[in-house]
């Protein structure tokens, strides 16, 4: 069972900048993808950046020259970098990774609050 934790989310100005990272373990099956999702207040989550096995990444448009999405493979991490935050980005940030047999994984979450 692949479990993940993510870290770092704090509250912080806009203006400001935050390294989310998410911490993978338990994989029995090699992962095709990893996530960051964010769900901010009465919106649905939403998918912000993937970093894929092969190595190529995508960046939804909300946050798309704001955010870097990149990947330790010796630490079994994944980061997310967040720049020039806004009021708007306030949500809980989620990890996600999709394995081989295309099973989805979720971590509980970690909280921005940008404040103007």
């Amino acid at each position: 069972q692949v479990q993940l934790m993510e870290s770092g989310g704090a509250s912080v100005q806009a203006g400001g900048s935050l390294r989310l990272s998410c911490a993978v373990s338990g994989i029995i099956r090699s992962i095709n993808a990893y996530n960051w999702y964010r769900q901010t207040p009465g919106n649905e989550r939403e998918l912000v950046a993937t970093f894929s096995a092969r190595n190529w990444t995508y960046y939804a448009d909300s946050m798309k020259g704001r955010v870097t999405i990149s990947r330790d493979n010796a630490a079994n991490t994944v980061d997310l970098q967040v720049a020039n935050l806004e009021p708007a980005d306030t949500g809980m940030y989620y990890c996600s990774v999709v394995d081989s047999a295309y099973e989805r994984f979720w971590g509980p979450g970690t909280q921005v609050t940008v404040s103007s």
